[in-house]
């Protein structure tokens, strides 16, 4: 019984290795899945996947708190109608039960009072704790085992702040889209005279809206951070991957500390900075395997191009 069930699985194992040697996805630069697949697996295992991300998770958690301060202490200046409400609803939808809990009174606090000396200084650590963050991404990207391009110390900074600049913008753009997509396509239906529209259609247009704001700030991260030329598509089976791979994460990660998770029970208030650690972490993990894929790609590429060159001048 055992014998015959090992016999069919590798039967089994065999044909989709044989599969996999013929399949040529669109965007994979005309390379079978089984090539591929074969740099990829061999970035992970060997690329210490892990050290590389805790390191950026770690530069990007210094960079969060400052980041906050300043979004919050910028909102009472603009005194929007309803904006508290939504701001209060968008987190409580985002956040496990327990962290919205234990981070209400604290925005509530900033929310309704203006402090122009938290803004500044606030602007000040965020920029550069941000910028430092998306240094170590960029200097983790570099450290793929596969051969890129990459920029030298003081471009790379300037890169880094500029890339800072622009991701800070797209993610301004995110948080307008989840505050104020309802209001703002129900004033478009009132506007056109058009009937209303369900709800299903209005949180389905606002997550593809989302979807296309991270696929962007992703895409811009892999082609403008490590090389000094394009080496792949802007929009690349990495950064597709990476999208797909948060999306999936940050649901699974929410409904298990929602639901399985006891962080606050037994670190009281400091689990809540766990939760947000340990989630940017596994955010970190899924951005480098969606530059690994790129790199696969970029690396196997040249390695066909350079045999192929090597061929004509023998022949």
């Amino acid at each position: 019984m055992l014998k015959n069930l090992k016999t069919i699985l590798l039967r089994t194992w065999y044909r989709v290795l044989r599969q996999a040697k013929r399949i040529r996805l669109p965007l994979f630069e005309g390379l079978t899945l089984y090539a591929v697949l074969s740099f990829f697996i061999r970035g992970i295992v060997e690329g210490k996947i892990t050290d590389r991300a805790a390191s950026v998770a770690f530069s990007f958690f210094l960079a969060l708190f400052p980041g906050i301060i300043f979004l919050f202490n910028l909102i009472p200046f603009f005194p929007i109608e309803g904006m508290e409400n939504e701001v209060f609803y968008t987190f409580q939808r985002v956040l496990p039960p327990d962290t919205y809990d234990a981070a209400r009174t604290t925005i509530d606090d900033i929310l309704n009072n203006k402090r122009t000396d938290l803004l500044s200084f606030g602007f000040l650590f965020a920029l550069v704790f941000a910028t430092n963050g998306i240094n170590s991404l960029i200097s983790n990207f570099n450290n793929t085992i596969h051969q890129i391009d990459t920029r030298g110390f003081f471009k790379q900074q300037l890169v880094s702040v500029v890339l800072t600049i622009v991701l800070s913008f797209l993610f301004l753009v995110g948080l307008t889209i989840v505050i104020f997509s309802s209001g703002v396509i129900n004033g478009l239906l009132n506007f056109f005279r058009l009937e209303v529209i369900s709800p299903f259609i209005i949180e389905t247009t606002r997550l593809l809206l989302m979807l296309s704001v991270v696929l962007l700030a992703i895409a811009l991260m892999y082609n403008f951070g490590p090389s000094k030329k394009r080496q792949w598509r802007f929009i690349s089976p990495g950064s597709l991957l990476a999208t797909f791979l948060i999306v999936i994460t940050s649901v699974g990660f929410s409904f298990y500390v929602s639901n399985f998770a006891q962080y606050n029970k037994l670190y009281g208030s400091i689990g809540t900075l766990m939760i947000i650690l340990l989630w940017i972490y596994i955010n970190a993990i899924v951005l480098i395997l969606g530059f690994e894929l790129n790199a696969s790609i970029a690396s196997l590429k040249n390695e066909q191009s350079q045999a192929e060159l090597e061929l004509d001048l023998e022949t």
